[in-house]
């Protein structure tokens, strides 16, 4: 699957049926800094929400089998921007996030038991493909080779990251391809809608 990735986006088409726009990654080419450091807070909170999983979900042991690494792996992700940041004299500051992932979130169910688990794996898995689907979309349109060495390295962790999400989901909850098409569709809208702010996981910016 890895291999299909380097050669082909349409993995990760086929799975989020619609690809970012031209005018997210032209916005993303002109707002590199902000870039990073919206992807150093992106990777900070994939850490934490791999930490959740495993705080609130202790007792399934195949789910804390993928967490726990998972975490450390996007907080060594998070180490990598902070350097790459520091050695552009980019300060990590605060940063107010778009509305993508929180809207995501607040769709999930507030039942609970595993009704409120698959929505948050699914929840999970979406962004976790459009940050791969993201970085491989930049790569080649990058003339920065330092930060296009660094988001190829990424497309091939980001990939294992969503499918990993995907099978707990099944795992643990069984069919969920209504549960899943209905975020995907609400996640398509989002990256599409005019947004005032620029994010890695923002919509199109307003010019």
């Amino acid at each position: 699957m890895l291999s299909a990735i380097a050669d082909d986006l349409q993995i990760l088409i086929d799975f989020l049926h619609q690809p970012t726009p031209r005018e997210w990654l032209d916005a993303a080419l002109t707002n590199i800094p902000l870039l990073l450091l919206d992807h150093a807070h992106c990777e900070r909170k994939a850490a934490a929400t791999a930490i959740n999983f495993i705080s609130k979900y202790a007792e399934l042991e195949a789910l804390v089998d993928v967490m726990s690494p998972l975490a450390r792996e996007e907080l060594l992700h998070f180490e990598k921007v902070i350097t790459l940041m520091k050695q552009r004299e980019i300060p990590f500051e605060p940063l107010t996030p778009a509305c993508y992932a929180q809207q995501l979130h607040s769709l999930v169910t507030k039942r609970a038991g595993n009704e409120r688990l698959r929505d948050q794996l699914i929840v999970g898995a979406i962004i976790e493909a459009r940050s791969c689907e993201r970085f491989y979309s930049l790569v080649d349109l990058l003339d920065d080779q330092v930060l296009k060495r660094f988001y190829s390295s990424l497309v091939k962790s980001e990939a294992r990251h969503f499918q990993d999400y995907l099978r707990l989901a099944k795992l643990y909850c069984g069919n969920i391809s209504d549960r899943l098409n209905y975020f995907l569709n609400i996640e398509n809208a989002l990256i599409i809608k005019e947004e005032d702010v620029f994010r890695f996981h923002s919509g199109v910016p307003v010019r």
